[in-house]
């Protein structure tokens, strides 16, 4: 746990001196090729940061903040393009740019203000709602055990709802410090996924908005304007499946098979479909949305169980990724324990 502190203090020393200079750099040249070179540097020595660190976890998550999103980002600005500007103050710029967040602007916020009224308005029900899922992750982490035991369907949802969890309770962490550096409103990572009516819907919408955040700038836009709205949607997803390729050999340290591509493939190419048919017959007849739901739930959860997770499962890590979550709720069990003491001191 030391060492791994450690190297978290270096990463983010080394991430924030690459990003100040990124700001100064593209504050001199105007968007265009020279500030792409200029930003070189930066995105060479990005993916190297995640191997310094041991843990599965971390070393994840830092790539996909630091090679994947911020990555993106800095092509964005290279070719003049937000979120990132060099007129930003550099702690702004340095923690929009390295961490899973995006700054909502006045107009955005004047046009969800009635949707987010209520949850604004009752802070503890959006802790509470954390707290919750917390509690269910430490739940299916304990009961990992018996997964194996699980009848087959029911072996994708476990799967699913694991990685859920645990990708929004890090992201909302990430974002909750963001906040505190930024003192601003910053968008949402994640919104209700399991409510998702269709693939669209999920992928667009619901799940993992940094990600469609990015890719629809980058790649669906340029290749929309050129090919059509079907060429972009393709190209966005393949992206999507290339790169998170790359976030599973940050994961197994091994070549990746293709089959995270050629899922991600298979929901653009569905995503396309699901599209021309709502053209030709969403007027004449719709499922009902809890079937709908279903249905959209049921293809993501059958599709990853065949060739989201087959990579990790086949390498054993998953038991490794459980070993590492049960590590730190433990570490979390006793420093909470070391707080209650203190304070009882106190």
């Amino acid at each position: 746990m030391a060492s791994e502190v450690a190297s978290l203090a270096v990463v983010l020393a080394a991430a924030s001196v690459a990003l100040a200079y990124a700001r100064l750099a593209t504050s001199r040249l105007a968007p265009s090729i020279p500030r792409l070179a200029a930003l070189l540097p930066v995105l060479l020595l990005l993916p190297v940061l995640p191997f310094a660190f041991s843990s599965i976890h971390l070393r994840t998550i830092s790539a996909f903040f630091l090679v994947w999103l911020c990555g993106f980002k800095l092509l964005l600005l290279a070719a003049g393009h937000g979120p990132l500007h060099p007129a930003l103050p550099l702690v702004r710029f340095v923690a929009c740019a390295a961490l899973p967040v995006k700054v909502r602007d006045k107009t955005e916020k004047q046009q969800q203000q009635q949707q987010q009224a209520s949850r604004s308005s009752l802070p503890s029900g959006f802790l509470l709602s954390y707290a919750a899922k917390a509690a269910l992750f430490s739940a299916l982490v304990s009961v990992r055990c018996y997964r194996a035991r699980m009848p087959a369907y029911a072996v994708p949802v476990f799967d699913g709802a694991h990685v859920y969890l645990m990708l929004e309770l890090f992201l909302a962490s990430a974002a909750a410090l963001a906040r505190a550096l930024l003192g601003a409103e910053l968008e949402p990572q994640f919104d209700r996924p399991y409510l998702a009516s269709s693939l669209r819907d999920f992928w667009g919408r619901r799940w993992n908005l940094m990600v469609p955040g990015v890719l629809r700038p980058c790649v669906y836009r340029p290749v929309r304007a050129r090919f059509g709205a079907a060429a972009g949607v393709l190209a966005a997803f393949l992206v999507s499946g290339a790169m998170h390729e790359v976030m599973f050999y940050y994961i197994t340290l091994e070549a990746g098979t293709g089959e995270v591509t050629a899922f991600f493939a298979l929901h653009g190419a569905c995503a396309v479909a699901e599209r021309w048919l709502a053209r030709q017959h969403g007027g004449v007849w719709r499922p009902p949305r809890p079937v709908a739901t279903a249905l959209t739930l049921a293809f993501v959860t059958g599709t990853g169980s065949w060739l989201f997770f087959a990579p990790v499962i086949r390498s054993g890590l998953d038991k490794a990724i459980i070993a590492e979550c049960e590590g730190m709720l433990a570490f979390l069990e006793r420093a909470g324990r070391n707080l209650t003491a203190m304070a009882h001191l106190v």
